[in-house]
């Protein structure tokens, strides 16, 4: 942030009275201006026992398998959120969400809920942001191609904890930055 959006004055990146970190302020309006993690919210949509994976068609990591997830709007549920992405990326009705994963993400000032949910039919199709769009059996999951860490680890621990039948609320904290080449 460079302008406070209330006065248009140039904000300094200061620790203010009873604070303990630097945010930008506003030398003018004196008003705070936090900036806060961003909060993502999918789905794992399941039918029978396959798992549905789009295709991204979008930067970062176009042309990567994904679960259908993306930034929560103002204004909007975390449930309504998850439904609607699944929706956008996927052309697919889900059901039955249950909240499943939480995962910190850190380094990136991220927030991922994951739900676990029900297409209502095997009827999606690609949209303008997923090229493909396609149910996978567990043996044909393409790990190598999997956009996000977070999302193989989503994957994985479901996978976990289909062979049980049991599916816990979970937390989860991922550290490690990507390298990238």
């Amino acid at each position: 942030m460079n302008y406070c959006p209330y006065c248009a004055t140039p904000v300094k990146h200061i620790i203010p009275p009873d604070d303990d970190r630097p945010r930008h302020v506003c030398p003018s309006c004196n008003r705070i201006h936090y900036q806060n993690p961003r909060l993502v919210v999918g789905c794992i949509p399941i039918w029978q026992d396959q798992i549905l994976l789009c295709l991204r068609d979008i930067e970062p990591r176009r042309g990567k398998w994904t679960l259908p997830a993306g930034y929560l709007e103002n204004g909007e549920a975390v449930a309504e959120g998850a439904r609607r992405e699944t929706t956008e990326e996927t052309g697919a009705r889900i059901k039955a969400l249950k909240p499943y994963l939480l995962f910190d993400i850190v380094h990136i000032n991220q927030i991922y809920l994951m739900f676990r949910s029900e297409l209502t039919a095997p009827s999606f199709h690609p949209t303008r942001e997923s090229v493909a769009v396609r149910l996978f059996n567990t043996e044909n999951i393409p790990w190598d191609e999997i956009a996000f860490p977070v999302i193989k680890r989503t994957l994985r621990c479901y996978l976990a904890d289909r062979e049980t039948g049991v599916f816990p609320f979970q937390i989860h904290a991922i550290q490690e930055r990507l390298q990238r080449v």
